[in-house]
């Protein structure tokens, strides 16, 4: 993934990096073009604010890379994770009509704690 310093004010940028907890273990499955892709919920902490009640935002996540989604699927509910990434927006049909949806690919993740009852609050 090209750093921020790396370009120039003409360049678009779609980069995400997140630390939060995984909500749960992440679900494998294989789409009907034959790829596998592993999906997952990141719950990131929000700093606190007076204007807001919300304490947390919960991001839906993808990974199509096989060393990755591996890397996930070992992961447990609670253990902290940083991950990198671009935002997607995926179309799909739900309920007789079209939907969409954002969520992050996951490009890079790496755990921060290996434990997932150390980093509960």
């Amino acid at each position: 993934m090209p750093r921020t310093d790396d370009l120039d004010d003409d360049h678009a940028l779609n980069e995400v990096r997140l630390r939060g907890r995984l909500a749960a273990a992440a679900l494998e499955r294989e789409l009907p073009s034959g790829d596998t892709v592993a999906t997952f919920r990141l719950v990131v902490d929000r700093p606190p604010r007076k204007e807001s009640s919300a304490r947390v935002d919960t991001l839906d996540c993808a990974v199509f890379r096989a060393d990755v989604r591996k890397r996930l699927l070992r992961c447990e509910a609670g253990e902290m994770l940083e991950v990198e990434g671009a935002l997607r927006r995926r179309f799909f049909r739900a309920g007789g009509g079209a939907a969409s949806r954002y969520e992050v690919e996951v490009a890079a993740l790496r755990r921060t704690s290996r434990t997932g009852a150390a980093v509960r609050r």
